[in-house]
């Protein structure tokens, strides 16, 4: 397979600067923001850095009326066992390092000694509400009385498979720790509302270094709403955290190609890369997500040593099949002569003991 690059950006930032580190800003993307250079930043909120074409709502109908006609029919949860799990040994463990996909976007890393979750999403529906909107096919491997206590939860946007305001409550109300939430500009007021006041609100190649890792926001190509006035007000992003000897990110939700090739020049080698490989069709309307042929040409750009597929065979969210994914990925990394480890699908629940 030949791996696409990504076109050149013009970003504002020097592939050799460093990130800059700075606590959560103040500075609200609800306003404007008189004489900032930064090209992402518009009067109102936020763009891609090139601009992406962005779905209307008539584009959204036309999707619902062909997708009647269309969509794949629910595979159901047998297709989808969930893998054998310790979740007693998770909790326990301080000193190995570990990776576990729970579903969906949400994965759980531990390292140095601390319990990492990305976009959890624990509810039955990816939607504002749970009577209506997009079901899980599979439960998670992991329920939330299963984790560990929670020591870092990163947030890569505001949409609704990625930001469930149940599971974000409940993780605030556990008691048994109090964990750091990092989300992308804008998003502070939000879980202001819900209670949560541990937020580190970060842009686009800020850095924290608030506990024993440097969490650092970084640049990806997508959108953002969570109610039909409020496109794009807030940011999205992926998350780097990087340890002395190890280094993690998240990509979160990403069309390709983005800044892949940048982040591994600045930030990589990265021992451990959550990519999505789902949610992808039809791709005129599905344009802000990868396909896994472009996952694998991030994983390759991020100079990822190892990778774990995230976003997709957990809610129907697209066209494409649930199993479908999975299947084009193997495809994609024999062609790309990746080794059998290199970009691995795990089963809902599954744990790998890294080191």
């Amino acid at each position: 397979m030949v791996i696409v690059r990504p076109a050149t950006l013009s970003g504002r930032d020097p592939i050799s600067a460093a990130p800059v580190r700075r606590k959560a800003t103040n500075r609200s993307a609800m306003s404007p923001l008189n004489g900032s250079e930064k090209a992402h930043h518009t009067a109102g909120g936020f763009r891609n850095v090139p601009e992406t074409r962005q779905n209307t709502f008539f584009d959204l109908l036309r999707w619902q009326w062909q997708r009647r006609h269309r969509r794949p029919a629910d595979p159901g949860s047998d297709h989808f066992p969930l893998a054998t799990n310790d979740p007693a040994a998770l909790a326990a463990n301080r000193s190995r390092t570990t990776v576990t996909w729970i579903g969906h976007a949400t994965v759980l890393v531990q390292m140095d000694g601390l319990n990492i979750l990305t976009d959890p999403h624990f509810s039955e529906r990816a939607s504002p509400v749970q009577w209506a909107g997009p079901q899980r096919v599979v439960r998670p491997g992991l329920s939330l009385h299963e984790l560990p206590p929670i020591d870092v939860v990163l947030i890569s946007h505001d949409h609704y498979d990625s930001l469930d305001t149940g599971t974000i409550r409940a993780l605030h109300q556990r008691g048994e720790n109090d964990p750091r939430f990092y989300v992308p500009l804008g998003l502070k007021r939000w879980f202001r509302k819900q209670g949560v006041r541990n937020v580190t609100e970060l842009d686009w190649w800020d850095s924290d270094d608030g506990q024993t890792l440097e969490v650092t926001c970084l640049p990806v190509t997508h959108w953002s709403k969570r109610l039909p006035w409020e496109r794009n007000r807030t940011l999205w992003s992926a998350w780097s955290v990087r340890s002395a000897d190890f280094r993690f990110i998240f990509v979160g939700d990403s069309a390709y190609p983005a800044r892949f090739l940048e982040i591994g020049r600045r930030l990589g080698p990265f021992d451990l890369a959550a990519i999505p490989i789902g949610a992808y069709e039809p791709r005129w309307f599905m344009n802000h997500h990868m396909t896994p042929e472009e996952a694998v040409a991030a994983h390759v750009d991020l100079q990822a040593r190892r990778s774990v597929a995230i976003h997709w065979g957990t809610f129907m969210l697209s066209d494409e099949p649930l199993s479908e994914p999975a299947l084009r990925l193997a495809r994609a990394c024999e062609a790309a002569g990746l080794k059998a480890d290199e970009f691995t699908v795990f089963r809902h629940g599954q744990t790998l003991y890294l080191r």
